[in-house]
């Protein structure tokens, strides 16, 4: 081993090698055992040179991070507002932390279900010993400190700038209180300086005891003997001990006082309700409670040593069952509203975390973390739901549906792979029917089934021909194809792989109006149509800026799509929605039911806007108007005429029946509401039981029943008496009945025919263009043959069979 001396020679000479003096200087004299000590005085001043720097851009950093940290907190306290003393009152008295649903107009619905069981008591009822207990083992300071721990600051402020931990463990039992009623779960610095204002000002408005009360009441406590998820100190006390929380001992006590720390892991019962085999972690925990307790004062030597021989286990009860109760008189609207209110907090976590609904859609994991996180603030955080049904409509609409006779109900024997016995299922005619308000898009009532849990206005069925509106005579009107008198071919049909009839196999064998095809629905004009309007239009981007997103690829492909073929189909809120499109002056407003969610403080986190989309112009939907309403008027859905209570003069809507009375649909509007019905059987258990031939009456019927009802609740959202006016662009022209164009002379094949008014006229709305005089070939679809065979009617022969019905071997059921 070197001696220092050999050590420091060595030094020397590394140094003289580099020490080169400035022409202007005098050389240090050469180094060497003897001169060492000047050079090491040398290297003594540079380096406390160099410290005194260090520690001087140390100071500065810290002086300009101090100031940076202060600016940052402060903009934070500057941009978070702060609840009144009496917000923060009611939250605190607000000990049910279950989130509360309501109806519209602030009518209660219900609490969100959790598992969570919770018994609340005065402090006064509660033992000492608990008292004692918490405070000593979690906030030993409560009654002088402020609300706040300084440690739990700079630990926040290390962790924000450091990244390292997340927790805020050791908070005061105020910053606890606060956590758990007014914030929610997050671990970001924001949060905790929020959770520091909100403490000093609950400190400066309520008493300790307050808190105290509070708190005891809130804090979570692991397990029952029935395996409930259990809160507050007297649940504990009757859940683990039974008995009350003013009769606690002190083993008692500091047991339940060792709880929150580690809930799961301390708690001596499992998810069943059945004792744990080893119960070593929660007494070791009481052993540390009594210790504190000891330790503090609150309790004597021999207190602390006999409570700590106190058999515990012998004390815990016994393995009970639950009895729960899953049953609610509005289970449709509680599983709607939790559904919806779970997806829109669940999308604020996300964003909070910089994710995009895109991000939630590619990601199941990463949604399902998110879904369970917003349940969690549902069950927890004491939320305030506002949703946009109407109670009084509501329940008027589900006695309809109690009363209503849709359809023969099938049942079958099985055997019970579990029981091996047979049992009875039953297969009702369902029914999904929502009612709409057609300017907001809000939900107003709904029935969500005749049966069961699931619920049918969410279902995705064959629209039949209720798309039609939507997809064929929309689009044609708004692109100048046709006006509501121009003609449509009713001739059978020579399409690719595709043939097609009217309803019943039936065959027209003539031309027909736009409004006569579609208020009677006949089928092979609505083809023709589709056919040459989906050749010049983009389909799709009307349907799906209308609100209907389920059509794929293939169904925009297939000629079938105009009498509503598609692969898995149109929900029933999704066709009410679109169709509020042509009472909303063309545009289109997404269906709804959450309007606001309220956090404890009295903060409104959501608020729902409504956004409007144009799909057609108002000269569009003002002609629809006209045409629908003629469904109404004379074609398939005439005889709600007089099973309507209000003015039908303005209503609206479009039939639908899938192939073999699968499904049954009606769709109608006034100018103040959309309702949509629906009706077919699951077949979800692969049963394919049909509709009878007379099930659209029976729709009608019923929808007639549901529209009566609502209106006598909520008259004027009606507005059955309004009517929208022909906008600017809307023009008229007078037609002749025989070929939608105006009158005149027209030669075919070398013979001329006068198209006058003798064979009738009739005003055709166009938007925002104007016909030609009549042509030889004046309608849409048709071929050679067909316009042959009209202009010979016309001149005189009368017995070529144009115009007569005839019946197709293919039978269509689609109306």
């Amino acid at each position: 081993m070197k001696t220092p001396k050999n050590w420091w020679h060595a030094l020397i000479t590394r140094l003289n090698t580099r020490v080169r003096p400035n022409k202007n200087e005098q050389a240090l004299p050469a180094l060497s055992t003897k001169t060492w000590p000047l050079y090491l005085d040398i290297v003594l001043q540079a380096f406390k040179t160099i410290v005194y720097y260090a520690v001087a851009v140390i100071a500065i950093g810290g002086v300009f991070g101090i100031g940076l940290l202060a600016g940052y907190f402060a903009a934070i306290v500057s941009n978070t507002s702060v609840p009144s003393k009496t917000a923060m009152a009611r939250t605190l008295s607000n000990v049910d932390q279950s989130t509360n649903l309501y109806f519209v107009d602030n009518v209660e619905l219900a609490h969100v279900k959790s598992d969570l069981i919770r018994d609340t008591v005065n402090l006064s009822d509660i033992s000492p010993w608990v008292q004692k207990a918490i405070i000593a083992t979690e906030d030993s300071d409560f009654y002088t400190n402020s609300g706040v721990s300084p440690k739990s600051v700079i630990r926040a402020v290390f962790s924000e700038f450091s990244g390292v931990g997340s927790q805020t463990g050791g908070s005061t039992l105020t910053q606890q209180v606060v956590k758990l009623q007014f914030l929610s779960s997050e671990t970001t610095f924001k949060r905790k300086v929020t959770e520091i204002m909100y403490a000093l000002r609950i400190n400066h408005f309520f008493s300790k005891k307050n808190i105290l009360q509070s708190y005891l009441n809130i804090v979570t406590l692991g397990r029952n003997n029935k395996g409930q998820n259990i809160a507050g100190v007297q649940t504990a006390a009757k859940g683990l001990f039974g008995k009350d929380a003013k009769d606690l001992n002190l083993p008692e006590s500091a047991f339940i006082a060792g709880l929150p720390q580690s809930p799961s892991v301390y708690t001596p019962y499992t998810v069943n309700g059945s004792l744990k085999s080893d119960l070593s972690a929660g007494i070791s925990r009481q052993h540390t409670v009594l210790f504190r307790m000891y330790r503090s004062g609150a309790i004597t030597k021999k207190e602390y040593q006999d409570a700590k021989k106190f058999d515990l286990k012998a004390d815990f009860k016994g393995h009970d069952t639950t009895n729960d109760d899953d049953t609610t008189k509005y289970a449709y609207v509680y599983n709607m509203v939790t559904a919806e209110a779970k997806s829109i907090l669940a999308l604020q976590l996300a964003k909070q975390d910089g994710h995009t609904q895109a991000d939630l859609d590619k990601d199941t994991a990463l949604d399902h973390q998110y879904l369970d996180d917003a349940q969690n603030l549902l069950t927890t955080k004491g939320y305030q739901i506002h949703s946009t049904v109407n109670k009084s409509v509501y329940d008027s609409m589900q006695s309809v549906v109690k009363n209503a006779d849709l359809g023969y109900t099938y049942t079958s024997s099985e055997i019970d792979p579990e029981t091996g016995e047979y049992v009875t299922d039953s297969e009702p005619v369902q029914n999904g029917s929502v009612l709409l308000n057609n300017t907001t898009g809000a939900v107003i009532g709904f029935v969500g089934g005749v049966s069961g849990e699931l619920n049918h206005i969410y279902t995705t069925r064959s629209p039949g021909s209720s798309i039609k509106p939507l997809a064929v005579y929309g689009p044609a009107i708004e692109n100048h194809l046709i006006g509501s008198q121009t003609m449509l071919a009713d001739f059978k049909t020579n399409f690719t792989n595709y043939s097609v009839t009217d309803y019943g196999g039936q065959i027209q064998n003539k031309f027909i109006s736009a409004t006569d095809a579609l208020a009677q629905s006949y089928n092979i004009p609505a083809v023709n149509l589709y056919n040459d309007v989906r050749q010049k239009a983009n389909i799709k981007s009307y349907l799906t800026k209308a609100g209907i997103n389920t059509l794929t690829a293939n169904d925009y492909s297939q000629l079938g799509l105009a009498l509503g073929g598609t692969d898995y189909g149109v929900s029933v809120e999704d066709q009410a929605s679109a169709y509020t499109t042509f009472e909303n002056n063309g545009n289109h407003t997404d269906a709804y039911v959450i309007d606001k969610i309220v956090d404890p403080g009295g903060n409104v986190i959501y608020q729902h806007k409504t956004a409007n989309t144009r799909v057609f112009s108002p000269a569009t939907t003002y002609i629809m108007q006209q045409m629908m309403h003629q469904v109404v008027a004379k074609g398939t859905a005439a005889s709600l005429n007089y099973q309507l209570s209000f003015n039908t003069n303005n209503l609206i809507g479009k039939t639908g029946t899938s192939n073999d009375y699968k499904d049954i649909w009606f769709v109608g509007a006034t100018p103040g509401v959309t309702l949509a019905s629906w009706i077919g059987y699951d077949n979800a258990n692969g049963t394919s039981y049909n509709l009878s031939s007379s099930a659209s009456n029976t729709n009608l019927a019923y929808w007639a029943k549901l529209a009566n009802a609502a209106y006598r609740v909520i008259p004027g959202q009606f507005k059955a008496d309004q009517s929208m006016s022909a906008p600017s662009t809307v023009k008229s022209a007078t037609v002749s009945k025989l070929t939608g164009e105006k009158t005149g002379s027209v030669t075919y094949n070398g013979k001329s025919y006068n198209i006058s008014n003798s064979g009738g006229t009739v005003t055709s709305l166009y938007n925002d263009y104007l016909p030609g005089v009549t042509t030889s070939e004046f309608a849409i679809g048709g071929s050679a043959a067909n316009y042959k065979q009209f202009w010979e009617y016309t001149g005189g022969k009368k017995s070529n069979g144009y115009g007569k019905v005839t019946t197709s071997t293919t039978s269509s059921t689609n109306q």
